[in-house]
């Protein structure tokens, strides 16, 4: 009894300890979240507005941009897959993996081959353990994202994308064409409700376009400066690149969330086992008591016999 004793409380602790490494991420990942958030509303009207100025060059404009035009058959798709460097935070990369497989099977019906372009360590090693080929990847910055990561992506992603509308593999450079980009990410909805989601990025679709009115007549008229198409060459990567950052905050919010509501969940555990464990180690005191108290009295009350037969 006395062993089992002391098993049950080097138990207490340790989940104790580990009690408080739980707690003091959740307390971390609590505190981060609100900066995560309003960083994803501070970019919030800056891709607005950004868009709406693409879909007005886009609208009333007759140039047939590369970025914007459809190809006729795609053979060739890039996805980015935007998961978190660091674990415990729940099921938040395995979601956004299992949408990325998804996604990457509807690309390969279509008979489409997939370049996989990777944003954190999980789907790095996600892939990596499976033997699948990786394009790109990126590191380092998954819960606190900088506008440079988004632009490294978007000009690697653009490379790509222009290459395979070059109708070649790859000339100057060593990335290989595609004619399609997609990016997985997860959205951030609430604190409680984060939602796996994947996007085409390229060639464009315009989220929040500019609605033509049925009478052409009143259309209003637009001047171009330079020229329509330089106008397009300038707005369109950057429109891409805040498109990646925003997804790129958005998981980052996410990933917060999924991590505050996994360690409080892991705290909480952690209580139960306390408790848990404690109870079993008062049961085990007081059998070892009540053996001692019996083991006491047995004795007396065979020194006592003894002592009867003596006489």
């Amino acid at each position: 009894m006395a062993v089992s004793l002391r098993e049950y409380r080097a138990r207490i602790k340790s989940t104790q300890s580990m009690k408080k490494i739980t707690r003091a991420m959740e307390l971390i990942a609590a505190s981060r979240i609100i900066k995560a958030q309003q960083r994803a509303q501070a970019a919030a009207p800056y891709a607005r507005e950004l868009t709406r100025a693409v879909s007005a060059v886009a609208t009333y404009s007759d140039v047939d941009h590369v970025l914007t035009t459809e190809p006729e058959n795609p053979q060739r798709a890039a996805v980015l897959v935007i998961t978190s460097d660091r674990g415990l935070a729940g099921a938040y990369s395995s979601s956004v993996l299992k949408e990325a497989e998804r996604l990457v099977g509807r690309l390969t019906e279509e008979g489409k081959e997939v370049d996989l372009y990777l944003s954190g360590r999980k789907a790095e090693a996600y892939y990596r353990f499976r033997g699948r080929p990786v394009a790109q990847s990126w590191t380092g910055f998954s819960d606190s994202p900088t506008y440079d990561a988004a632009a490294e992506m978007g000009a690697t992603l653009i490379e790509a994308f222009l290459n395979g509308a070059g109708g070649a593999e790859a000339t100057d450079s060593e990335i290989a064409g595609v004619d399609e980009v997609h990016v997985v990410f997860t959205r951030f909805i609430s604190m409680l409700t984060q939602e796996p989601h994947a996007t085409r990025l390229l060639p464009l679709e315009v989220v929040e376009g500019v609605e033509q009115p049925e009478n052409t007549d009143l259309l209003p008229l637009y001047e171009f400066e330079p020229s329509a198409e330089e106008v397009l060459d300038a707005l369109l990567p950057q429109y891409v690149v805040s498109r990646i950052y925003f997804c790129l905050l958005q998981a980052a919010a996410s990933e917060l969330a999924a991590r505050q509501k996994a360690m409080k969940s892991a705290t909480d555990n952690a209580e139960e086992l306390i408790k848990k464990y404690t109870r079993i180690a008062n049961q085990a005191r007081q059998a070892g008591i009540t053996q001692e108290i019996s083991e006491i009295v047995g004795g007396v009350n065979a020194l006592a016999d003894a002592n009867a037969g003596s006489d």
